[in-house]
């Protein structure tokens, strides 16, 4: 959940309203529930007036969550708002839908046997992650044990770059987080950190395709062929999981020839976003494991639920099972020829607008977006007037949110700005961000020094946290 600022809501204890909806005053309050009941047209206004100051969600370069869906898939999911997910006896088509998106998904990151596949939709990605945390947990415990061994420090490697949801993993399950920190201009996990840190301990390797800070893919073929000759020559047979909340629905469509996926036969697990480059409204996630041997069958619960027995993996229950339907449903309006359009459109915008930022002069890029449709970028090294925090707020001004932020440890010295290019972000308003960028720094060329650093930004990337001073971002 997200906790609440005090000090920053307005401290008027009564809500305002249009007097055009009511004939006799009324007195709303702002933080507690109103003695009376109000008509639906006057708490419709209250609410809908206030949300009218939040961003424009085209403007919004700063998230990956899809922000619009066809006319036909608001429909779809309206007529859906009422069906629980998890109550799959009583409605039997929308878990049939849920297993025929996991078997696509399994076609797509080519399972082994993807008819048999297993794997289940969650609220996102990270209850994704910790349910394939939780996996490699319990799969490591049982082997540990029925060796004799102890089983009281499983350890968990990854990169600096990895979402948050992996720290609150280990934090919750009591595993050590073993954190490769960036070095250099090396901004994410490479093999031969990654088996460096590997012992008898380790339950996994968590790998991520498509870093939330530049956008860039780790090595997954070769991170996998480490721990293979780890396991010829240290007899440490470590799995991994593929982190591709982003990644996973861009790779199998514009890289099809990369090896990420369950080609590789480390790979145990693979989750995705389905709103992100799943192309649906938040919140809806996928986890598929490789097969069954992969999620221990003591996880899966089986529940007896309103009249019927159904197995169920999660870490939430009662959840709406609009979002999975809206999943089917873009599957099959865009097929594979369709997702393949859509996030090549991304990437090329993407790449032409991160040359064209990097013609203009002040700007060294990290990254171009030839990955992820995502790209990062810092001043270059002869800009002193101003910093990534003050070019943030003066695009702000014109209705960009493009975020700016700092690295993790051991680089904390880098400040950059971050793009991410959606469905929705065309060529034509990539000429108009463009546009009132060249303008910004017209006005940021007069500065004679930066007004703004790290204290001023408001992105949380969600790399960090005051309880672990880690090196390393939602």
């Amino acid at each position: 959940m997200t906790l609440g600022h005090p000090g920053r809501e307005p401290r008027r204890a009564h809500l305002s309203y249009n007097p055009v909806f009511v004939a006799e005053p009324v007195r709303v309050p702002r933080e507690r529930l109103p003695d009376g009941d109000l008509d639906p047209a006057v708490a419709y206004q209250i609410v809908h007036d206030e949300l009218m100051l939040d961003g424009n969600a085209r403007l919004n370069l700063a998230t990956f969550v899809t922000s619009w869906m066809e006319p036909l898939a608001d429909r779809l999911m309206a007529e859906c708002a009422e069906k629980n997910m998890i109550d799959k006896d009583e409605y039997p088509r929308t878990a049939a839908l849920e297993q025929r998106c996991v078997r696509m998904l399994a076609h797509l990151w080519r399972a082994p046997s993807a008819d048999d596949a297993i794997g289940c939709s969650t609220t996102g990605s990270s209850e994704a992650c910790m349910l394939a945390g939780l996996a490699l947990k319990r799969r490591w415990q049982h082997a540990r044990r029925a060796a004799g061994r102890p089983a009281d420090r499983p350890n968990l490697v990854m990169g600096a770059d990895v979402q948050i949801c992996w720290e609150k993993f280990a934090d919750y399950w009591d595993v050590e987080p073993r954190v490769v920190p960036m070095e250099g201009e090396r901004f994410h996990l490479d093999a031969e950190s990654a088996v460096a840190r590997c012992d008898e301990n380790t339950i996994g390797v968590v790998a991520v395709l498509g870093s939330t800070f530049d956008g860039s893919y780790e090595p997954v073929a070769e991170i996998c062929a480490a721990l293979d000759r780890s396991r010829d020559e240290r007899d440490l047979d470590v799995p991994v999981h593929v982190d591709g909340a982003s990644g996973a629905m861009i790779a199998p469509f514009c890289d099809p020839e990369l090896p990420w996926d369950f080609r590789l036969d480390r790979v145990a697990s693979i989750n995705t976003s389905g709103h992100k480059y799943g192309l649906v409204y938040p919140g809806v996630g996928w986890v598929v494991w490789r097969d069954t041997a992969a999620l221990p069958e003591d996880l899966v619960f089986s529940v007896n639920y309103l009249g019927g027995n159904m197995p169920t993996f999660a870490l939430n229950f009662s959840r709406p099972g609009a979002q999975v339907v809206a999943q089917y449903f873009t599957f099959l309006r865009l097929g594979f020829e369709g997702y393949r359009r859509v996030q090549s459109t991304c990437r090329d915008v993407a790449t032409s607008l991160a040359d064209r930022i990097a013609e203009l002069g002040p700007f060294r890029l990290l990254t171009r977006g030839d990955e992820l449709p995502v790209f990062a970028f810092t001043l270059a090294g002869d800009v002193g007037g101003y910093s990534v925090f003050d070019v943030s707020a003066h695009l702000r001004e014109r209705g960009w949110l493009v975020p700016a932020y700092t690295f993790p440890a051991d680089r904390t010295d880098l400040a950059v700005l971050r793009i991410v290019v959606r469905n929705g972000m065309t060529h034509d308003l990539a000429d108009l961000f463009l546009a009132d960028l060249r303008r910004s720094l017209e006005n940021l060329r007069r500065q004679p020094e930066p007004l703004r650093g790290a204290e001023s930004g408001s992105f949380a990337h969600g790399a960090g946290t005051t309880r672990h001073p880690r090196s390393g971002r939602r």
